[in-house]
């Protein structure tokens, strides 16, 4: 079958003016579940189809099966395990694991609430006094950083050293050849080698002197699949500490948004609290921290729904459309965080599933959770606020908050 282009749709997706309400969009581009545009990529919009391809054994991840490689890829580089395939995906995410969560270190998460609880509750301490706080400067941005320097081993102190860095990759994720300048794919080249040459720094000391954090760990400790390079050690640790923080300032900020447009589920969030858990969960179903898995490679011709995608083609996964599929969720649209059968992908699916999911949903718990409980009558001074310039990691720059007397 000969899918339709739509290759208008996906260019409005990507335009930053769009960038506050993408969901129309999707919509329309849910009519061709499958679209092949222009270039030979394919863009796959539904629920279903989505959920086919990120289990099928025909998709790569490894971009260095792509008939036409990203640009912007450091060559010479162990990619992150997220980007690889089995065995080399598998292997590597088991050996990170061992240190992250089960079934080696099952109470890692558990064991941190009281800390995470202890860094939520000073950063409201501080909004003390002032009548405006911004939620991603003064909250959103400096709770999942504390933590996953903490966690990692990265000096609290260099943050401003890897904000600069992490952000000029960002930036970069989205770079198209045709509309944006060369300059930004440059700056994102660069700041990968820096951070990449940053966090070898810190590995090398940890050689021989094993500790609590998880560059000590990776770099001390052999386990059942033996110990990583100093390579494959680098890149765990710049995924960890990009995507460790990144998706979470998101999640927190679109949490914090769609409660403050909807003041009742606020009321009833502050009178039960034990309604955090579905309504995070449905959060990642509506307005999720990731929209857009940019490129995976078919490296074999496959088959999704009724379309037939030769090798090495590149394959957009709109995750946001697919998790506001008519066809999957009823009423997709609304905001329902008693809603049932909640598969959503806003982790992912498959053997990428989010590695970090389970300590994102706890940070995200804690800190709406107490948002809620202690700023008294807080209101949005402009909606909808100014967004990043990302689609892929999609949300508000900033988010300001006129408050009462909590």
């Amino acid at each position: 079958m000969t899918t339709t282009e739509a290759p208008g749709t996906l260019q409005r997706i990507l335009d930053y003016s769009s960038r506050a309400d993408p969901y129309p969009l999707y919509a329309e581009l849910r009519k061709t579940p499958v679209a092949r545009q222009e270039d030979g990529s394919y863009v796959v919009s539904t629920y279903r189809e989505i959920a086919d391809i990120l289990h099928n054994p025909y998709l790569s991840s490894d971009t260095r099966n792509l008939s036409h490689p990203t640009p912007g890829a450091e060559a010479g580089t162990t990619p992150a395990f997220i980007n690889l395939d089995p065995p080399e995906h598998d292997r590597l995410r088991r050996m990170a694991m061992r240190h992250f969560g089960p079934p080696h270190t099952p109470g890692l998460v558990t064991g941190m609430e009281p800390a995470l609880a202890a860094i939520v509750s000073g950063l409201i301490d501080d909004f003390a006094g002032k009548e405006e706080i911004d939620i991603v400067d003064d909250f959103a941005y400096p709770f999942p950083v504390a933590v996953i320097c903490h966690l990692l081993g990265v000096p609290r102190e260099d943050e401003p050293r890897f904000h600069v860095w992490v952000d000029d990759i960002i930036n970069s994720i989205d770079y198209d050849p045709k509309t944006d300048p060369k300059e930004k794919l440059d700056k994102g080249v660069q700041a990968r080698k820096d951070l990449r040459e940053y966090l070898g720094g810190l590995l090398e000391r940890r050689h021989g002197r094993p500790g609590d954090d998880l560059l000590s760990q990776l770099a001390n400790d052999d386990g059942p699949d033996g110990r990583m390079t100093d390579d494959e050690i680098v890149s765990t640790a710049n995924l960890l500490l990009i995507a460790g923080h990144e998706t979470t300032v998101n999640l927190i900020t679109n949490g914090m948004l769609t409660l403050l447009r909807q003041p009742q589920v606020l009321r009833r969030l502050r009178d039960e609290p034990d309604l955090i858990v579905p309504l995070v969960e449905e959060l990642l179903r509506y307005e999720p921290p990731v929209h857009i898995i940019p490129w995976r490679a078919a490296y074999s011709e496959m088959t999704v729904g009724e379309t037939v995608i030769p090798q090495g083609s590149q394959i957009m996964l709109m995750l946001a459309s697919g998790s506001r599929d008519p066809n999957r969720f009823p009423d997709p649209d609304r905001f329902d965080p008693d809603r049932r059968d909640n598969q959503h992908l806003g982790f992912g699916s498959g053997i990428h599933l989010c590695f970090g999911g389970p300590l994102a949903r706890r940070e995200t718990q804690i800190a709406l959770t107490e948002l809620v409980r202690r700023l008294d009558q807080p209101r949005l001074v402009s909606d909808p606020p100014p967004y990043r310039r990302s689609p892929i990691l999609r949300g508000p720059i900033h988010l300001r908050v006129e408050r009462g007397d909590g």
